[in-house]
């Protein structure tokens, strides 16, 4: 969610084929680098939580087999690095890159491809094996214009609904499953309401708002219109689209009034604490419950409401920058994240799913194994929020259009500025 695998690989020297099959073993080179320097600087956006977790894994699996090399965490906290990533972006305008740096799979790539800030890594994916490794359908989503920019560690799903079952069930309604459409759903956040809950559905700041709207949108307009959105086929100014924000709006009146003041956690905490029904967000919860000690029985899940059968994914991967600090260890960082050992050591602590096809689901806890088997037969559609489906100045026009909505609900202002969101490159 983030199309054809190319077989062209990217033309590098027999000395780098070298130094990339020995990544552990070699001295830095090229013109990223001090010859002498052993630092691999690591920028991502997982400073705590799972998401810390996740990535100490890697790094004890990087430490492992890239020995030669010393990590160098540069993470910037915030929420899908809505502050990293403009931390990045003054560092790569001003000729200042990282080694490697994590971004979303797909679309979002665009615009550091456009810039010619990062390098086509095609040629690493025989190296490395994961041409097998990775199936096709993933293969076809990282691909862009017949090239590989990245490397993904992982899987997550996006329309995901946690709940609190003790809060649903003093309302009367069924914790077990979701409700089958959207006017079903707010049906039940009604009933919520009757029963005193001040904001059933708890939701943050930012991107948060983007997924609730993301689901109403699948939801309404199906897999296939949906995805239509983001590559034309589908017009966002149509009376389909306007239906889907109208009922967007109405969830947002059943939501907590600090939003716009709280990030994803706190949304969460909400949940947790029984002050709120349900919260829209990705399955790095699984992670974050696990690593705040929340009992499994404290909480249920499901597909968001209307969107049983649909996957809208997105994936978290790494990337080599054009002039890469440290750019021999950069490549040993990057075979570690799409291996066996390091997509275990990483995704059973983060709560995202392997990228690769050989992994089994008993290494898995509870909450993997489903999303696990849910990827092989579910529809699979891109999340925009996530980088899958939209460029970043494209999601930096939407995300710029929900916050004003927010403050002042006006659903043709904010179709319209969808419309023009999606028409710009």
């Amino acid at each position: 969610m983030r199309g054809g695998m190319s077989k062209a690989f990217a033309v590098i020297g027999a000395a780098g084929l070298l130094a990339v099959s020995a990544c552990g073993n070699s001295d830095d080179g090229g013109s990223g680098g001090d010859s002498a320097s052993k630092d691999v600087t690591v920028f991502t956006w997982w400073a705590d939580g799972g998401e810390k977790a996740g990535l100490d894994g890697l790094v004890s699996v990087f430490n492992s087999k890239c020995s030669d090399y010393k990590f160098d965490n540069a993470a910037v906290a915030g929420g899908a690095g809505a502050n990293a990533k403009q931390v990045l972006a003054n560092d790569l305008a001003a000729g200042r890159p990282p080694s490697t740096f994590q971004a979303h799979a797909g679309s979002e790539l665009k615009d550091y491809i456009t810039n010619g800030q990062v390098e086509d890594v095609s040629g690493l994916y025989k190296d490395f094996g994961l041409d097998t490794a990775f199936p096709k359908s993933l293969l076809d989503n990282l691909t862009v214009d017949g090239k590989i920019y990245s490397v993904p560690a992982n899987v997550h799903r996006a329309n995901v609904v946690w709940a609190n079952p003790a809060v649903l069930k003093k309302a009367g309604i069924d914790a077990t499953k979701a409700p089958a459409t959207i006017d079903a759903w707010i049906a039940d956040l009604d009933k919520l309401k009757a029963a005193g809950v001040k904001a059933p559905l708890a939701t943050s700041k930012g991107f948060a708002q983007e997924m609730v709207l993301e689901v109403v949108l699948l939801a309404e307009l199906g897999p296939d219109k949906f995805t239509g959105l983001w590559n034309g086929e589908t017009d966002f100014n149509g009376a389909d689209v306007t239906a889907a924000l109208q009922k967007y709006a109405k969830l947002l009146t059943y939501t907590n009034t600090d939003r716009e003041a709280v990030d994803w956690p706190d949304a969460l905490g909400y949940v947790n604490k029984g002050q709120a029904g349900y919260t829209v967000m990705g399955d790095w919860v699984a992670a974050q419950q696990l690593s705040d000690g929340v009992a499994e029985s404290a909480y249920t899940y499901w597909p968001a409401p209307g969107t049983a059968g649909v996957f809208q994914y997105l994936a978290d991967s790494f990337t080599l920058p054009v002039n890469a600090k440290t750019p021999e260890g950069a490549k040993c960082w990057l075979e570690v994240v799409g291996s066996a050992e390091g997509q275990k050591a990483f995704n059973t602590k983060k709560g995202s799913i392997p990228a690769r096809s050989d992994a089994a689901a008993t290494d898995y806890p509870t909450y993997q194994q489903a999303a696990m088997a849910d990827w092989k037969k579910d529809k699979i559609v891109p999340s925009c929020a996530h980088g899958a489906a939209c460029t970043l100045g494209q999601n930096d026009s939407i995300l710029s259009a929900i916050g004003q909505f927010s403050g002042k609900p006006d659903v043709p202002t904010l179709q319209k500025a969808l419309a023009a969101a999606a028409k710009t490159s």
